[in-house]
């Protein structure tokens, strides 16, 4: 089977995706777009003369209208966040932006994927402008929260991030909801962890919020962590049946009351896209955390029109 994936938008978040594509193996073919020509070019090039060092694929730019055929297309194109700029903030400039590569992909007959923030709100734009069914309109949404929060309970605890299993909800962005009750480490709850206690819950979930900030304050955007969770989501989209905590827009059969909301829920993900939410136990709390970041949400896509 020939795979084809395509790149739109090849600033800092677009190329991290387009390497880690490549040596994850996932892409036969890698089409690149840019509206600055001479960037996606250059971006095709420099990756095409490190082919004796990932797996075969064959690297050019294209169209937008080229990639409708493509298995999978990737929406990197936008604005980047500034250190004091939340992601919501973004949010009129990169809509207009979204709305036009979405007619431009209507018809497309594969998957895309939004990773331009604000990553939940631009997904329902996208499902819009596009007119493809919700579940073939994935946000990378808070898998990379939930990396963060692996990673970092990890190393408090100095164990492995991936014999950790916790997970981060709702809003990529400052309302997400870390769903502590959930979190296990080996078949044990994490609160009954004996090193554990409540203000471990506080200072991580603090930090999670914040590392974006953090980061783009150091260095001007976030990347890499990016790249490698949007390789990720495409490896599984094309294995099949994994569950991820991608962003999509909901609809009443699973989660009535944030059916019309794009936000992360962990979800069963495949070749058809993100077919099946899942809406986990929650405790009091986590429950009425997430239906305040549904509501941001809401508002933040209302003010669109």
């Amino acid at each position: 089977m020939r795979t084809t994936i395509g790149i739109i938008g090849m600033g800092w978040v677009g190329s991290s995706i387009a390497i880690s594509v490549l040596q994850s193996g996932s892409a036969k073919r890698l089409l690149l777009h840019d509206r600055r020509t001479e960037v996606a070019e250059g971006e095709a090039m420099d990756l095409a003369h490190g082919a004796a060092f990932y797996p075969a694929a064959e690297v050019r730019t294209a169209e937008i209208e080229d990639m409708r055929d493509a298995d999978v297309v990737v929406v990197a194109a936008g604005r980047g966040g500034g250190p004091e700029e939340t992601r919501l903030d973004l949010l009129l400039g990169n809509a207009e932006i979204v709305r036009t590569i979405g007619t431009r992909l209507a018809g497309c007959r594969g998957l895309v994927i939004m990773v331009t923030n604000p990553v939940d709100v631009l997904t329902r734009v996208m499902v819009e402008a596009s007119g493809l069914p919700p579940e073939r309109v994935l946000g990378t949404g808070t898998m990379l929260e939930t990396a963060r929060i692996r990673e970092m309970i990890g190393r408090e605890l100095e164990i492995d991030p991936r014999s950790i299993h916790a997970k981060v909800v709702g809003e990529h962005g400052d309302s997400s909801v870390a769903l502590w009750s959930g979190a296990q480490i080996g078949g044990l709850r994490l609160r009954d962890w004996p090193e554990w206690s409540s203000r471990h819950e506080r200072e991580l979930g603090e930090r999670v919020r914040r590392a974006a900030y953090e980061i783009i304050r150091r260095k001007g955007a976030t990347n890499h962590a990016i790249g490698l969770v949007t390789a990720t989501l495409i490896r599984w989209i094309l294995r099949g049946r994994r569950v991820l905590t991608v962003s999509r827009v909901q609809t009443a059969e699973v989660v009535g009351e944030l059916a019309g909301v794009a936000l992360s829920l962990p979800t069963i993900v495949g070749p058809r896209g993100a077919a099946i939410p899942l809406l986990p136990t929650m405790d009091e709390a986590e429950r009425t955390a997430l239906a305040r970041s549904a509501e941001i949400l809401r508002d933040a896509y209302s003010s669109l029109t």
